[in-house]
């Protein structure tokens, strides 16, 4: 055992461009890293290659992708995050296309249960998170 308590997790919807699910979980990533209460938790650290370059910023803990089979599926686990008080960052389809501003509007108008959601991003107890998504395999 490696002695890490936590983990990253993300779970992308298989239904959605890959174009557009790395650009979801690049923006639930930094999301993830910049709203979470405790960054030091979170274990970044600067690796060093033999010539001494130096690669900054990676995290100790894993990070694992899953695969959802549609939207509702990420919908039925942030209410479970939400319950369970885990530290998530959630992706829509009404966060893509036109400015941000356009974007934020759009969320505002949409109802919860008319949204897409293309991930979910979590951290947290290791554990906990493998329990909770044991029903999602591995992003092939």
């Amino acid at each position: 055992m490696d002695g890490l308590e936590n983990k990253f997790i993300a779970v992308l919807n298989k239904k959605v461009p890959v174009g557009l699910l790395m650009n979801a979980l690049a923006h639930m990533a930094a999301g993830l890293s910049v709203s979470y209460p405790t960054i030091a938790d979170m274990r970044f650290d600067d690796y060093q290659d033999f010539d001494r370059g130096k690669h900054k910023s990676i995290s100790d803990h894993p990070f694992i992708i899953l695969a959802a089979d549609n939207s509702n599926q990420i919908r039925t686990l942030r209410f479970e995050f939400l319950a369970e008080g885990i530290h998530f960052v959630d992706f829509t389809s009404t966060m893509t296309v036109g400015t941000y501003l356009e974007q934020k509007e759009r969320t505002k108008q949409a109802h919860e249960a008319e949204l897409e959601y293309y991930g979910i991003s979590a951290f947290g107890n290791r554990i906990k998170l493998s329990q909770m998504t044991r029903k999602f395999s591995l992003w092939r």
